[in-house]
């Protein structure tokens, strides 16, 4: 099997060769001298939206006194999303041109930052399960596939822990949150997500896996339906942040 998919991989180079998204150099979607720009974060932040605390690392909740209250107890992030790097690759693997096999290569930026951060022991990952934020079918059928699944199952490889897609589903349509102000964001998904076969989740510690976190509306209104149905603790993994 892993010869058919290097032969496989080799064909798949030779007719559609891969260039960095950054500086166009053939061979990969992210060249080792873009991937030095991108300044992979060393430090985990609480959750409030204006000037966040850091997190000593040996914290195991992400919360400061202010954000107490958030339902989710801490958020994992690699990268700002005021760097353009990192703007290009999560808009290649969420818009046009749709970038599926961009997974891997975010995935490991997110491994880099685990390791930074020493979230890469056995403790941190026991008993835990990934969960995808996810989409309405509508948007699924028009892209193809929920870039948060993708990059949750390239990080199950590595982690090695699960990933749990059918437990959390998306049951209305929303506005695209880009364009609307954090209020607005928060009324927008009020009752558009809940739990499905909610028995797995009791004494879960449960990772929300999305692509950038901004107001964390969206993580908030998951997390809300996961508390619900008995999820022991509800972290937030995103490639970027903005703020």
């Amino acid at each position: 099997m892993d010869n058919y998919k290097k032969t496989k991989n080799f064909a798949l180079d030779l007719l559609f060769p891969k260039f960095c998204l950054s500086c166009q150099k053939e061979g990969f979607y992210l060249c080792e001298d873009c991937r030095g720009l991108l300044e992979i974060l060393e430090f985990d932040y609480c959750l409030c939206e204006r000037d966040p605390l850091v997190i000593p690392p040996n914290q195991n909740y992400g919360k400061c006194h202010k954000c107490k209250n958030k339902s989710l107890d801490g958020l994992y992030f690699a990268l700002s999303y005021k760097n353009k790097i990192a703007q290009n690759l999560i808009k290649s693997f969420k818009y046009p041109p749709y970038v599926k096999d961009l997974a891997e290569t975010l995935s490991s930026i997110l491994i880099e930052h685990f390791i930074k951060t020493r979230k890469n022991t056995d403790e941190i990952w026991e008993n835990s399960i990934l969960v995808p934020v996810p989409m309405y079918s509508k948007k699924i059928k028009e892209r193809g596939y929920n870039q948060c699944e993708e990059l949750a199952k390239e990080l199950a490889k590595i982690l090695k822990i699960p990933v749990v897609s059918n437990v959390l589903i998306k049951i209305k349509h929303t506005e695209a949150q880009m364009e609307l102000s954090g209020q607005e964001r928060q009324k927008n998904l009020l009752g558009s997500f809940e739990t499905k076969n909610p028995a797995g989740l009791a004494g879960k510690k449960i990772f929300l896996v999305d692509d950038v976190y901004t107001t964390g509306s969206t993580m908030q209104e998951c997390a809300l339906a996961l508390r619900r149905s008995g999820a022991k603790s509800i972290f937030g993994i995103a490639l970027a942040r903005e703020g």
